[in-house]
């Protein structure tokens, strides 16, 4: 509810002496009784408050209220922003006039068209709007599209109208690059009867007495088929002149199949919209059939935890098809305990405010527009700060390295900005945690693993009686066919999103068993690897202190997946290897390698081995051992050997260890760089940085000369980067390992590299011609003349005059007449009437100025 205070005073009115209600002035707009005299009868509900009726029965918002709870959430958010500037010691930030503009979309036959109507005046069940929010990351405003079912008009169903208009917004969102919101409340593709029809119909019984006995066909007279005219088609008329229905096609478009055409149309556009821009669903009422694949396809989903099932079919039809009674709501069949553990959605609500609450949340960490810079914000948390959260050599909370420990005093932040962790799909697949935060400010997607044992809970279907509630417990650090799934979502997701990737990494490996096998762990697993390799922001995976990353989980991260984007590190304490130690001990180091390494390294089993053979300690001679003796010697041995197994066993353990430190790692080039955890925060923060300045300059040079390769681009940052230094400086070492410096030349010579950029465009247009005129110079002739023809006279003439120019200093370097090699320039010259150049052998004259033609 809101909570909207008016104030009026009564004033008499000097033409018909009555009393009016005149509104105080508050600062807002007129109250909605401004000007009614004061004995007026209250009114009746409106139409707009009688559909608020409808809604709220269904227990949700009528659709053109939630720009208000938009409008509600924006308040909310600029008061917590300010709120945080000043105990930051910030300076506060002035809120914007206006917090929100919308202006509603509606279709002018099949385009759109902008309107500011009144609410409730739609003529169909879909409404769409642009809004214009004024965002702490935007205080000027950024645009998204909303697209909304209004379930107060034909139970919110999809007909060929709405179809349409939810293309088109869509569609406007795509061509925008901004944004689209789905907010989800229907009943289905519409289904619909040819009324006309129904009246109209007969039907030819088999015994006109006894209806019992059933019917043949239904029938129209001929004064009704000839006013149905092409709604219906009929068969050859009888002897009465009645004729048989063959089909019934109506006159009103939207009764059947056409929906569900119009549900494809929409279908498909949905799927293109999540490929091309952001798209995210607010589940506010039920949503049915077509309405929950709209949802799914658009992948991020916000679901309202009661009253807001995703079905395909509603119980009730289920029931019927069963024959008995199974199911007793939709809850069961679409609910929040199906829907968020199963991954389709990604938050819980309890309300609808609580839900734009989220949409806004989750618009923080995405661009105004697809491919523009990141909404960074001023951060509140020092980025110079140490990370003070310390994980323990037990089981842990990994929550705790994104955001700390905070309710511990003294509190213990952990890696990423204080109170910017927003964990998702926290109902699925609990062994992996995803999520986004901040570092410095930057957004960021969060992928980080669970190392405590977690439970995975399948329900009982009350349509097979046989079947019971499973509950499989999942290991820690483990990969399992549905985390591995989910991690593959996540990352397709924030690739989408333009989000920077961070991956917390300390997985042992993937789950082999029988089971998992079976659920396709090797297929979930691929795609990770297929999601890395299409990321086009940077990735970073770091291995956390006492992390581990070892056989197909090191796979499926390693940079060579994607190395223009993937870079690993490690704490000095992490490890990474095929297998753990004591694996490689049980493959590597076997009971005879370590009786070999017993014999080697102690001295009682040395002198033993030594009088066994037959050496006298200090002697040059043999000696002849008896045989009570050498018995007594081995089973000395085998004893000895047997009491210090134990130990030589943690030592070939250790030294199995030992292969696995991150120096042997950054020694083969499998990671880049070892950061302590301590100093992960500042590192990290100036990499991110760096690598997202890297990303930009190296995307104008592709623009600007599409035949250089990531490599080139890099390359010629780097030289660009060495001029730049001066000359007794170590400009090759600060580039490799010097972020901030890089950071900084990039600020600084901003307006240099966008020249340089600029000039390796001429340049390859100039090469783009020369190939052009190499492949074929007629061609080459007859497009530069049309090209001139569209000129107007100026730019023709600056053209030539330059060609000119050339080629004087090309004859005088040559001093030489080549006048094959300036036909292009004769040709231009003859069809605008300009007079040839002399060349130096006095064959023509250059010196005078080029006369206009008429041309």
């Amino acid at each position: 509810h809101m909570l909207r205070v008016e104030g009026y005073t009564e004033q008499q009115d000097p033409v018909s002496g009555q009393s009016r209600l005149v509104s105080l002035d508050l600062g807002g707009a007129k109250g909605h009784l401004h000007g009614t005299f004061t004995q007026e009868p209250y009114p009746t509900m409106d139409r707009v408050q009688r559909k608020r009726v409808v809604a709220q029965t269904l227990e949700t918002t009528y659709v053109y209220d939630f720009q208000h709870l938009f409008s509600k959430q924006l308040q909310t958010h600029w008061r917590s922003y300010s709120q945080a500037r000043l105990l930051g010691g910030f300076k506060r930030h002035k809120n914007p006039a206006k917090l929100l503009d919308v202006v509603e979309l509606i279709l002018d036959g099949e385009n759109l068209k902008e309107s500011h109507r009144s609410p409730g005046l739609n003529d169909i069940g879909m409404v769409a709007w642009k809004f214009t929010m004024c965002t702490p990351e935007f205080p000027t405003g950024r645009d998204i599209i909303v697209i909304a079912n209004d379930i107060t008009f034909l139970s919110g169903s999809f007909g060929p109208k709405e179809d349409r208009l939810f293309a088109a917004a869509s569609k406007r969102a795509r061509e925008l690059g901004i944004p689209r919101i789905y907010l989800a409340a229907n009943s289905g593709a519409r289904i619909g009867v040819a009324e006309e029809v129904r009246k109209a119909f007969q039907v030819e019984w088999n015994d006109q007495t006894d209806p019992s006995k059933g019917f043949r066909n239904l029938l129209v007279h001929p004064d009704d088929a000839e006013r149905l005219g092409t709604s219906v088609l009929m068969e050859s008329p009888k002897d009465d002149g009645t004729s048989v229905i063959a089909s019934i096609v109506g006159v009103e478009d939207g009764l059947g199949v056409e929906n569900l055409m119009g549900s494809g149309l929409i279908a498909g556009e949905t799927s293109r919209a999540y490929e091309d821009i952001f798209t995210l669903s607010l589940v506010a009422a039920r949503t049915v059939g077509i309405g929950a694949y709209l949802v799914r396809l658009g992948q991020r989903v916000i679901q309202k935890e009661y009253s807001a099932p995703i079905i395909l079919t509603g119980y009730a039809a289920l029931n019927k098809v069963l024959g008995h009674q199974v199911y007793v709501s939709n809850e069961q069949l679409g609910g929040v305990k199906i829907m968020y553990p199963n991954g389709v959605t990604h938050h819980v609500v309890p309300d609808d405010l609580s839900g734009v609450d989220a949409i806004l949340q989750w618009l923080t960490f995405v661009p105004a527009r697809r491919g523009d810079r990141l909404p960074v914000t001023e951060s509140m948390d020092p980025i110079t700060r140490e990370v003070s959260y310390m994980p323990s050599s037990a089981s842990y909370d990994p929550r705790n390295l994104i955001s700390g420990l905070l309710e511990h005093r003294p509190s213990t932040p952990g890696l990423f900005d204080l109170g910017s962790w927003v964990e998702s799909l926290s109902g699925w697949a609990k062994s992996v945690v995803t999520g986004r935060a901040r570092l410095g400010g930057i957004p960021l997607g969060i992928i980080a693993v669970e190392t405590r044992s977690t439970e995975r809970v399948s329900p009982a279907d009350p349509a097979s009686p046989e079947t019971h509630e499973s509950v499989v417990t999942q290991a820690g650090q483990v990969w399992y066919p549905d985390s591995a799934a989910k991690t593959a979502q996540t990352i397709k997701d924030f690739n989408r999103e333009g989000l920077p990737l961070f991956i917390l990494a300390n997985w042992r490996g993937f789950s082999g068993g029988m089971r998992d096998m079976f659920e396709e762990v090797l297929k979930t697993g691929s795609w990770i690897v297929d999601a890395l390799r299409e990321y086009r922001q940077p990735v970073f995976i770091y291995l956390p202190p006492g992390g581990e990353l070892r056989g197909g989980a090191w796979v499926v991260l390693d940079t060579l997946i994607n190395p223009a984007m993937i870079e690993m590190y490690a704490d000095p304490t992490s490890r990474g290897g095929v297998l753990e130690p004591e694996g490689t001990v049980e493959v590597k180091y076997r009971r005879r390698d370590l009786l070999k390494t017993m014999h080697r390294l102690d001295a009682s089993l040395r002198a033993m081995d030594a009088e066994l053979g037959g050496e006298r300690e200090g002697g040059d001679s043999n000696i002849l051992l008896s045989e009570d003796r050498k018995n007594q010697l081995r089973e000395a041995v085998s004893a000895r050997e047997a009491e210090l197994m134990p130990i030589y066993r943690q030592i070939a353990t250790r030294f199995s260890d030992l292969h696995d430190t991150p120096h042997r790692m950054e020694a083969k080039q499998a990671i880049r760089k070892i950061v302590p955890w301590r100093e992960a925060r500042r590192f990290f923060y100036w990499r991110l940085q760096r690598r997202l300045a890297e990303a930009k300059l190296c995307s104008m040079i592709r623009d600007a000369d599409s035949k250089l390769s990531d490599h080139d681009c890099l390359s010629l940052i780097r030289k660009w980067f060495e001029q730049s230094q001066p000359t007794d400086n170590q400009g090759s070492s600060d580039f490799e390992m010097n972020d901030q410096a890089v950071v900084q030349f990039f600020e600084d010579e901003e307006e240099t590299l966008r020249r340089r950029v600029g000039n390796l465009r001429a340049d390859a247009i100039a090469k783009q011609l020369s190939a052009l005129f190499s492949e074929s110079k007629h061609a080459f002739i007859e497009g530069l003349s049309q090209l001139i023809d569209g000129m107007d006279d100026s730019d023709a003439h600056l053209l030539i005059s330059t060609l000119q120019t050339r080629m004087e200093a090309r004859n005088h370097r040559r001093r030489t007449t080549a006048i094959h090699s300036s036909s292009i320039t004769t040709s231009v010259f003859t069809r605008f009437g300009f007079r040839p150049f002399q060349s130096v052998h006095g064959e023509t004259n250059s010196s005078e100025p080029p006369k206009h033609s008429d041309a």
